[in-house]
């Protein structure tokens, strides 16, 4: 899926540096994931996207074959509906839903504490000068008070770059596999939809009444359209389980790191 522009409200400008910071590397990934694959990556149209100077003949082409595409599609299918879709591809939508909703859960509850946390630091600032400005008035209790206030002070400085780190690093993740699960599910209709027409041209051929030696020609074809689209669905779906468990250990364990930096920090300045 291509990365949306994710911004938590009421935390991240849509125009800021950070921002744009993080779309670019979303992109940058995204592009890196097309060419990693061993079927996308040759697309002509990724193709016309890298080499292309001007890209809005190319557009007008592209949304006028979609169009036609969905037609065809919604005219053959329209009238058949699916008996039952295999159970590995049923399992593998059954995943698909209960990830996505974990997933969803995850994100709302990340950007709740990022949230909390950026209106906790925005109190702590605050906070921190009052014991400068008391340590001004009480000679004698000078040096602990500037002490509290110069600990407030790294305090605030771990809390904004902890609450950074999530921003850019942890909840953009999480969208993208969110949209990632989203384009799975889309693609599992797709199969549905192939395996539809097979079903109905199947059961078109067995309602005729006179004889034929064999099974036409374009059932075949439509079977071997359906057996294509199984394997390479199944070689997708491994291939992101692939990626889904490299990206979050990855993800997991830098946050991990993060957090237990971020009590260090603040700790050491106890």
């Amino acid at each position: 899926p291509l990365p949306e522009k994710f911004v938590v409200k009421g935390v991240v400008d849509r125009f800021s540096e950070e921002f744009v910071e993080t779309r670019r590397k979303a992109l940058d990934k995204f592009l890196k994931r097309i060419t990693d694959h061993p079927v996308l990556s040759f697309n002509e149209h990724f193709n016309v996207f890298l080499t292309a100077k001007d890209l809005n003949a190319y557009k007008k082409q592209g949304m006028a074959l979609l169009s036609k595409v969905g037609e065809s599609v919604k005219y053959v299918t329209g009238g058949y509906k699916l008996r039952s879709r295999p159970l590995e591809f049923a399992a593998i939508g059954e995943y698909l839903d209960t990830f996505s909703l974990k997933l969803g859960t995850i994100d709302r509850i990340a950007q709740r504490i990022i949230k909390e946390q950026l209106e906790y630091l925005v109190e702590l600032r605050e906070y921190g000068p009052v014991y400068s400005t008391w340590g001004g008035l009480e000679v004698e209790l000078s040096e602990p008070l500037e002490g509290v206030s110069a600990c407030i002070g790294n305090c605030c400085t771990a809390l904004e770059e902890l609450s950074e780190d999530m921003t850019e690093d942890f909840l953009p993740v999480l969208r993208e596999y969110i949209l990632y699960s989203e384009s799975m599910k889309n693609v599992l209709k797709k199969r549905d939809q192939v395996q539809a027409e097979y079903e109905a041209k199947l059961e078109a051929v067995a309602l005729k009444k006179e004889d034929r030696p064999k099974v036409p020609t374009d059932v075949e074809k439509c079977q071997d359209r359906v057996e294509c689209f199984n394997a390479d669905l199944k070689a997708d779906m491994e291939r992101w389980q692939n990626n889904k468990r490299q990206d979050f250990r990855q993800l997991l364990m830098g946050m991990a790191d993060k957090n237990i930096q971020y009590y260090e920090k603040v700790c050491g300045t106890a």
